[in-house]
């Protein structure tokens, strides 16, 4: 470490399904040992036949607890700021909520259906910031996608094999798959399906008429924690009409 606390050597860490290198915060995904970041030559980190980093040859086993550590801070720093972000869109729906509640009771009787439109974002809101701000309690287990998709993106044009089984929490799949389908503009969408080595990879279209979120953490930055940190899996965002997702395969 220099003097600031950083690795003086590239390092890779661990954070969700994912990695990120230290310092330049490069991200790269998903972490898998047949898909080394670029670069290199690197060496594996592994607790428990866990990958959770990559290092340079020789410095596996020395820079173990600094990509532990390193992987944990990131995730946790993560989940605070959209946990911040949400609270904020939160506050900002109670205080026009409150605001079209008082003009409704001096006489603004065409605030009533705002109220009710308004009351409804505001739950939206609360749900989002109570699925980053608390931890699933149901365990990881094999789940069908194709039965997910059917239920959490019923207007998207489904392609992928019968027997595509992922290990997921079921819940969480369900919602991070309802959310990026969302996202993408809804019916209309498509997704694709098919295994990469130990990953099924969705690729997940957009619908042509797709408008974008009014809450944009709704969308990639709540999809993201759900399936690179919660999921274990890894969401590609970078195509601007497209979204894939890596989930590990059962």
């Amino acid at each position: 470490m220099d003097h600031q606390g950083s690795p003086a050597e590239p390092l890779w860490v661990r954070v969700g399904g994912g990695l990120e290198e230290l310092c330049s915060g490069r991200r790269h995904g998903p972490a898998d040992p047949d898909f080394p970041p670029p670069g290199g030559p690197w060496e594996g980190v592994w607790i428990s036949n866990r990958l959770i980093g990559w290092a340079s040859p020789g410095r596996g086993r020395t820079s173990l607890r600094t990509v532990v550590e390193e992987g944990e801070r990131i995730t946790r720093e993560r989940r605070a700021h959209l946990v911040h972000r949400l609270g904020h869109r939160v506050r900002s729906s109670v205080l026009a909520l409150q605001e079209s509640a008082r003009q409704a009771a001096f006489g603004r009787r065409e605030r009533l259906e705002q109220i009710y439109e308004q009351a409804q974002e505001l739950g939206r809101r609360a749900i989002a910031l109570e699925t980053v701000a608390v931890d699933p309690q149901d365990p990881p287990r094999a789940v069908v996608i194709g039965a997910v998709l059917g239920g959490a993106a019923p207007g998207a044009d489904r392609h992928l094999p019968e027997q595509a089984v992922v290990r997921a929490r079921e819940s969480v799949l369900v919602d991070a798959v309802m959310r990026a389908y969302e996202w993408l503009g809804g019916s209309g969408s498509t997704i694709n399906g098919a295994l990469t080595g130990i990953w099924w990879r969705l690729e997940m279209v957009a619908a042509p008429d797709r408008q974008p979120l009014a809450v944009p953490e709704l969308g990639e930055p709540l999809v993201r924690h759900l399936v690179d940190t919660v999921l274990e899996g890894w969401l590609d965002a970078a195509g601007p009409d497209r979204a894939i997702i890596y989930l590990p395969a059962e």
